[in-house]
């Protein structure tokens, strides 16, 4: 028989995160130990469930300006290599103890050096956390493999540089590029000198496009810039007619298979999707693009891979063959060279869910 659709069953699925941030996934119990270690005063709350529930209550103000705003509480606690390694170790653990078997997480070096640390010092501290944690989950009976996606802020002029960074350090550890923050008024194009480069140098890249603003971001983002996928990509729905009809843009993506990187909890909260009943994905698996599930922001969303794919089981009805589905999507989708996600789809993600559904 196989077994249950249910978030103990799904927890022990295989599962592939493309999509989540360093700083939006910390314990509460380790932001309040490092803001006592470095004397931050400035936390809404003092204790580890008070501090959960305002992240998650502030994050649900249906505004992805606001919702960027508790960032500067976890950024505050990661200014030291001890924080900031802390931090990443601490994610792949979790990762791992929730099933999770590939991950890429980003985050901005530059927000992380205000206590005096260089770029290259950030950078080595997370994934030097990264490789802890995979030893520590190896340990406990976990396999889970960790990359670092290193992201520039859209409303800075850092992308260049920060694109310089992640080609420097491809080989020790670091899988990609991004850009991240509010979209209005800064639109990817702004970085187009990143890109390029990017570009000339055979590097990975993936911009947050079409989350809190609509197609001419998603336009830009490929056109423009060469994305190799979308973070989020939600608004790529607008192009969509009510019976399905593909309009240009959407008939591009569809076609190039370019991923979708959706995190449903937290487009929720950010206002780009109304609830998950009502989430772009359920149209956008039925058209075949390649959708993937993230979870974004572990603490603000108070979400794990599990709790994402649970809701959506629960609200489209998904079985093991659909989960696997999202989870071959990503898996194919990541910054690894072709033979390593070869393998990792026929040796864990395949006989993961085969035996779950038999």
């Amino acid at each position: 028989m196989p077994a249950p659709l249910d978030a103990d069953s799904i927890r022990r699925a295989p599962k592939v995160l493309l999509h989540d941030h360093l700083d939006g996934g910390l314990r509460p119990e380790t932001v309040l130990e490092l803001a006592d270690r470095i004397g931050y005063r400035a936390l809404p709350a003092h204790d580890a469930a008070g501090l959960a529930h305002w992240f998650r209550e502030a994050s649900d103000s249906g505004s992805l300006e606001r919702y960027l705003e508790t960032f500067a509480h976890t950024v505050a606690v990661m200014q030291t290599i001890e924080g900031v390694s802390r931090v990443a170790r601490e994610c792949v653990e979790d990762l791992a103890a929730d099933g999770v078997v590939y991950a890429e997480v980003r985050w901005a070096p530059e927000l992380h050096v205000d206590g005096g640390l260089s770029l290259e010092q950030v950078v080595e501290a997370v994934v030097a956390g990264f490789r802890e944690g995979e030893a520590i989950a190896a340990a406990a009976g976990h396999t889970v493999r960790v990359g670092a996606i290193v992201t520039a802020m859209r409303h800075a002029a850092r992308s260049r540089e920060i694109a310089e960074l992640a080609v420097r350090y491809r080989d020790a550890g670091v899988v990609g590029f991004d850009i991240a923050g509010a979209e209005a008024g800064f639109p990817p194009s702004r970085h187009l000198d990143a890109f390029e480069y990017l570009r000339r140098e055979n590097a990975h890249f993936t911009i947050h496009a079409g989350e809190a603003f609509g197609l001419p971001s998603i336009w830009e983002a490929i056109q423009w810039c060469g994305t190799d996928r979308l973070g989020h990509g939600v608004r790529i729905v607008d192009d969509i007619t009510a019976g399905g009809r593909l309009g240009r843009l959407a008939q591009y993506v569809r076609d190039k298979r370019i991923p979708l990187e959706m995190c449903p909890s937290s487009n929720v909260q950010t206002g780009a999707a109304k609830s998950i009943a009502e989430h772009p994905i359920g149209l956008l698996r039925r058209l075949q693009f390649r959708v993937t599930v993230n979870t974004d922001n572990r603490l603000m969303s108070g979400t794990s891979m599990t709790r994402e794919m649970t809701l959506l089981s629960e609200a489209f009805g998904y079985q093991w063959a659909d989960l696997q589905w999202f989870t071959i999507n990503a898996m194919k989708s990541a910054f690894l060279p072709f033979d390593e996600r070869l393998d990792i789809i026929n040796s864990v993600i395949k006989p993961g869910y085969a035996a779950l559904a038999a």
